[in-house]
């Protein structure tokens, strides 16, 4: 068999890279190379599901066929294959839906950027509650989180925040069901600062970045240019009396990043060489699958409420997703991080619309 038109690989050769990427995860040597074990154990997890579907079916099918066979002898095999033979449209349709192009990026982490928009302190203390809702949710995942870069206010919120998530579990990749997290999200409600009681509506904007690997993104140590200044806390008080912020500018695209919430310049430095890699991966990837650009469309570069993906409204307690009409009067489990709903919602949509495509 051949590839599909549209560049997927078939269900033959699916197994047979599952059966090679099997051989080599029980060769020790691979295992002496963490980069390559962890990659050829994520694409393990991605084939695992397909496998098991397709032998399932096979099973199923092989069942029924004896079953009919029998069912001369005994009506009661006449009975098992009518209902083996139920389960055949529904195991197909599993099948398919397991067979529709998966975005490479599913089996990555993320890094996770958040920044306040519209709103003055009360979009800073909204960016403060979506990275709690986040925080929340990879806890329940059993995800790892690493604050990367943070800008704190007075009040408890955070003008920006950048977190890196990981999963230590190849079957519960973070960039499969955080990805559509990304783009602006609006809240309406009564901010602390309010005197009179008044609904405000103010927004903070989300950025999900699959993170990139070493191997991923080359990048020109001559193409950079690193500056260097002083840390500052909430307010402009300084915290540290050393330079050990750093403000990478990658000169071909002129990508800026700026780290300083580690103490030494060397840490500051690796965080944002990781921010920065992440950002190029994405650029790259945009800039050569144009296609690709359809998944990223929330993911707006701007924090204004008309762009917005996601109303979370504390009056009613409800959040509504805008992209699939997903509303719900939970908001405040939500925020506590249960997210599954509303994103096992974007996933089925995003499934629904590939397999309409595919026709």
């Amino acid at each position: 068999m051949t590839a599909t038109a549209d560049g997927s690989a078939t269900l033959a050769q699916l197994l047979a890279e599952y059966a090679e990427v099997e051989q080599a995860l029980a060769d020790p040597a691979v295992h002496a190379d963490q980069a390559t074990a962890r990659r050829l154990g994520r694409r393990f997890a991605q084939l695992a599901p397909i496998v098991a579907a397709a032998r399932e079916l096979d099973t199923v099918r092989a069942d029924e066929q004896a079953a009919r066979e029998l069912a001369g002898e005994d009506q009661a095999f006449a009975v098992e294959a009518d209902e083996l033979a139920g389960r055949i449209p529904v195991l197909e349709e599993r099948l398919r839906e397991l067979l529709v192009p998966k975005d490479p990026n599913d089996v990555k982490d993320i890094i996770l950027e958040i920044k306040a928009g519209e709103g003055g302190e009360e979009s800073a203390l909204f960016a403060g509650d979506l990275l709690r809702m986040y925080l929340r949710f990879a806890e329940r995942q059993g995800w790892q989180v690493e604050t990367m870069d943070d800008e704190p206010t007075d009040l408890g919120g955070h003008k920006s925040v950048t977190v890196a998530v990981r999963s230590r579990d190849a079957e519960n990749p973070v960039f499969a069901k955080l990805k559509y997290e990304g783009g602006v999200h609006r809240v309406q409600r009564v901010p602390i600062t309010e005197s009179q009681g008044r609904i405000h509506t103010s927004a903070a904007g989300v950025l999900v970045l699959p993170e990139a690997e070493e191997v991923d993104v080359e990048i020109d140590p001559n193409d950079l240019r690193i500056d260097v200044f002083r840390s500052s806390g909430p307010g402009g008080q300084s915290v540290n009396t050393t330079d050990s912020a750093v403000r990478i500018t990658h000169l071909p695209t002129g990508t800026v990043v700026s780290m300083q919430n580690e103490k030494s310049q060397l840490q500051n430095r690796e965080a944002a060489l990781r921010v920065l890699r992440a950002r190029l991966l994405a650029q790259a990837q945009e800039a050569a699958e144009q296609e690709a650009s359809d998944a990223r469309r929330s993911q707006v570069r701007t924090v204004d409420r008309s762009e917005r993906v996601r109303t979370y409204n504390f009056a009613e307690n409800r959040i509504a997703d805008h992209r699939v009409n997903f509303k719900a009067y939970n908001l405040d489990q939500v925020l506590d991080g249960a997210l599954d709903d509303v994103i096992n919602a974007l996933t089925r949509a995003d499934v629904e619309a590939a397999l309409s495509s595919a026709g």
